[in-house]
């Protein structure tokens, strides 16, 4: 049994900090064990290029390139930032699937919500240019997300760590979009993803760590990593009351057809 990390950070400097044995030697062992694909997440044209760096030199590790809504605060030349995306993303030595992350987060009170928007909007007119799904990263954001998805209607993409509604995200999958789930789907007050996961569509859902972040209970506080997929893909397994072998085929299926990875 194999499982497809549809979103982790493996540049993260916490990896270099508390991964004793070195980062790329866990991603070589996760590659050769329990994990089939890995997508490292870039959040600003900085690590977007360290996400490419590390995934050039793992066979089934892809990437995702964008500028993440809390990164734009350390930004200011958009057009010339959008630009070294654009680059990255039509590199053939990329190895780009996605354009990500982007989106909105409104968690902190000093956010500018207005950079916020402006960056997510051009991404999106980015990703309609070049015709590349997107990966959106959305927290305490929700209504905001939405209007700017159906403004792009011909935008697909995935909803990254999903923390919506049952609403919002059938609506989402009738859009075209993907559903991910990262080890929050396990916590123990887990009940509105629960509810989300058991009522779209299995072929619309895909698993993610967001590692090093998000390690799934029982292992919460903990450097996360690719391994812990098993126990998102064992309680989603539950909820879907299919065997974990078929949750991690069924979705590593799922993003494989929609990241066009043979």
């Amino acid at each position: 049994m194999k499982y497809f990390d549809s979103h982790a950070h493996y540049y993260d400097e916490r990896f270099s900090e508390e991964c004793t044995e070195g980062v790329d030697t866990l991603i070589d062992t996760l590659l050769n064990t329990s994990v089939s694909y890995i997508v490292n997440v870039g959040t600003s044209p900085d690590t977007s290029r360290e996400a490419i760096a590390q995934a050039v030199k793992h066979e089934n590790m892809y990437t995702a390139v964008g500028i993440h809504p809390s990164d734009t605060r350390f930004l200011s030349d958009i057009d010339s930032e959008l630009s070294e995306i654009e680059e990255m993303i039509i590199s053939p030595k990329s190895k780009c699937v996605l354009l990500g992350e982007i989106g909105l987060d409104y968690h902190y009170p000093d956010t500018n919500k207005d950079k916020q928007m402006l960056y997510f909007e051009r991404q999106m007119k980015l990703a309609e240019k070049l015709n590349i799904p997107i990966c959106i990263h959305d927290r305490e954001a929700h209504g905001d997300v939405m209007d700017v998805i159906r403004r792009h209607p011909t935008v697909r993409g995935i909803l990254h760590s999903f923390s919506g509604s049952s609403e919002m995200a059938e609506e989402l999958v009738k859009l075209g979009y993907m559903i991910s789930f990262s080890g929050t789907l396990t916590f123990t007050n887990a009940r509105k993803p629960r509810e989300v996961a058991a009522a779209i569509p299995k072929e619309s859902v895909l698993v993610e760590t967001d590692c090093p972040y998000l390690a799934p209970h029982p292992l919460r506080g903990t450097l996360n990593h690719s391994g812990n997929l098993e126990y998102t893909v064992k309680t989603l397994a539950e909820i879907w009351d299919v065997a974990a072998e078929e949750c991690a085929r069924m979705t590593e299926e799922n993003a494989k057809r929609f990241l066009n990875i043979p």
